[in-house]
Order: structure tokens, then C-alpha cells, then sequence
């Protein structure tokens, strides 16, 4: 499909190291970290193992370490600068939840200070806050939060997160579950009202991967994530259609590195092999693993 060199992905994570130097990039711009509250950490690890009765296949999470130890693993990998993503499932949780990520900033010096939001009143308020205090990426996830993300309780908070050009990750594609409120006809309206908003779709919108590609070529700041994109695991399920890589190739700017670790059922190194196996080139694997995230975080100057 490409004839740009590729360079052979890491079969294992102790080769990502390798691999990200043989490349030439400086490291990993992941965008797509779960830091949270231990508590509430404990409590999506629950989940997840019963994962058979949610998704008719187990899902074992492969890091599963007390914090320091997860820290340690991705600054290993070669991710720069950590993201610590929360995000609400009820009204009255998200400002808590961006309290402790401050916290979380505080204490990590390599973290990147994220925020979370939730359809209420005062939303605006709060996104203000954090954006104060030095939140740079947000996110949200439509099908846990059960929410309408074109709701117009969020509208003030969209527009201030639109002013300050930061990065929200929303998981509002149907995989691994459909919700009420997932697909891209309600991201698009969301967009139509506040076109100049940096939306990073988590998964690619998996399954919906064409409908958010096409969000991506018509609003200039929205770009796709690779969490979980063409990995075995979800290609049983959610499999790239027809015409999606060579969109992936197309749209070489605006795809980002994500991976949800720790919350993932294989290695690390899986999903950066599974997006060489694409065969889009070097140049394409140093623009999505670093350039783009680096960008989006900052991290580039």
C-alpha cells in the first residue's frame, strides 16, 4: 500500500524503546491515559473483569499496578507527558474529579493536567476553573455518562474550551456497547454550533469509523485517536471497512496516539504494531505516535 520505508513495530514491550529511537522521534505522545482516584480506578477494574457479561469476551486488563508502578511502565515506554484521564457518570462528580487531577498534576511532574465536564448547571464555571488552574486536555465519554453531548447545558463550557483551543477526548463512537446518545450525528451537531472546537474522537469513533472521519475533514480541528484501532482484539468486532486506512493515510495530521492503558487486554506494544501493520510508512508512524499528540499537548516547543 505505501512504498515509504517501514520500519518492523515492537513484538514486545521491551522493544518500544528501540523502536521509538529507530523511528527518530523523542518519545510517545499518548493522549489516551486513565489515571483516577484509586477508588473509582477499583472500581472500572471490576467491571472490566466481568467483562464476559458485558461484551460476551473477558478483558483482562494487562497493568494492573499500584500507581508509582504504572508511572514507571509508560515513562519506559517512552511517553513524555502523562495524561490522567477522568471523566463523570453522574451530575456533581466532574468538578471533584478535577480536583483530584490537579492534585494528580501536582504531585507527577510529567503529568498533563486534565479536566472532565458533565451536562449541569455551572459547567462553564467549572471548565473555566480548571482551564485556570492549568488543565490542558479534557475528556468525556458519552455511553458511561449517558448524556447527550449536544446537550445545552454544556454549550457555555464548549464555548470556553473552544476559546482556549484545548483538546477534549470523547468517546461517542457505539464500540464496545451502543449507548442512546453515541454516533456521530450528535458530535456533528455539537460542531455545527461550536465549529472551532478541538475534538480528538477516542477509538476513531469505532465503529462509526467513516461518519467521524468525515467530522475530521470538514471541521479543521478534530482529529481521530488510535485507542484500540486495528488491534486484534477489536478487529473480532469492530473491523476497519473498506477505504478506511487509505483515509487514515490521507488525514496523516489529524490522527493522534491513544491506548487507554492501563485498561487494555494486551500489550502495550500491540497497538503501535498493530498501527505499523497498516503499512502507511514511517513518516505517517512519526506523525501519529508523536507530532500530532505533541502538538495537541504542547509539547513540541
Amino acid at each position: 500500500m505505501n512504498d515509504q520505508l517501514i520500519t518492523p513495530g515492537p513484538s514486545c514491550d521491551d522493544e518500544i524503546a528501540s523502536y521509538v529511537e529507530r523511528l527518530g522521534v523523542p518519545g510517545l505522545a499518548d493522549i489516551h491515559v486513565h489515571f483516577l482516584p484509586e477508588p473509582m480506578l477499583a472500581k472500572v477494574w471490576a467491571y472490566f473483569d466481568r467483562a464476559e457479561e458485558h461484551y460476551g469476551a473477558p478483558w483482562p486488563i494487562q497493568y494492573r499496578f499500584d500507581e508509582q508502578t504504572r508511572l514507571t511502565v509508560l515513562r519506559g515506554f517512552g511517553v513524555r507527558a502523562i495524561p490522567a484521564l477522568t471523566y463523570p457518570h453522574k451530575p456533581g462528580m466532574a468538578q471533584w474529579l478535577n480536583e483530584w487531577s490537579a492534585q494528580f498534576a501536582n504531585r507527577v511532574p510529567d503529568a498533563v493536567h486534565c479536566g472532565t465536564l458533565y451536562p449541569e448547571a455551572g459547567v462553564g464555571e467549572y471548565v473555566g476553573e480548571a482551564l485556570a488552574s492549568g488543565a490542558r486536555l479534557f475528556k468525556m465519554h458519552v455511553q458511561v455518562g449517558q448524556f447527550a453531548p449536544d446537550d445545552r447545558l454544556l454549550d457555555p463550557a464548549w464555548d470556553v474550551l473552544a476559546e482556549a483551543g484545548v483538546p477534549i477526548v470523547i468517546h461517542a463512537g457505539s464500540a464496545p456497547l451502543p449507548g442512546e446518545f453515541t454516533g456521530a450525528e450528535r458530535i456533528a451537531r455539537v460542531l455545527e454550533r461550536h465549529p472551532t472546537l478541538t475534538l480528538v474522537i477516542a477509538h476513531a469513533g469505532m465503529p462509526e469509523y467513516h461518519a467521524f472521519a468525515d467530522l475530521v475533514e470538514q471541521f479543521e480541528r478534530v482529529h481521530l485517536d488510535t485507542t484500540m484501532v486495528a488491534t486484534d482484539y477489536t478487529e473480532r468486532f469492530a473491523p476497519l471497512p473498506g477505504g478506511y486506512v487509505e483515509r487514515l493515510a490521507e488525514l496523516r495530521d489529524r490522527v493522534v496516539l491513544g491506548s487507554d492503558y492501563p485498561n487494555i487486554p494486551y500489550p502495550y506494544a500491540h497497538q503501535i504494531d498493530s498501527l505499523v501493520r497498516l503499512g502507511l510508512g514511517d513518516e505517517w508512524m512519526r506523525s501519529v505516535l508523536w507530532h500530532n499528540g505533541a502538538r495537541l499537548l504542547g509539547l513540541d516547543g
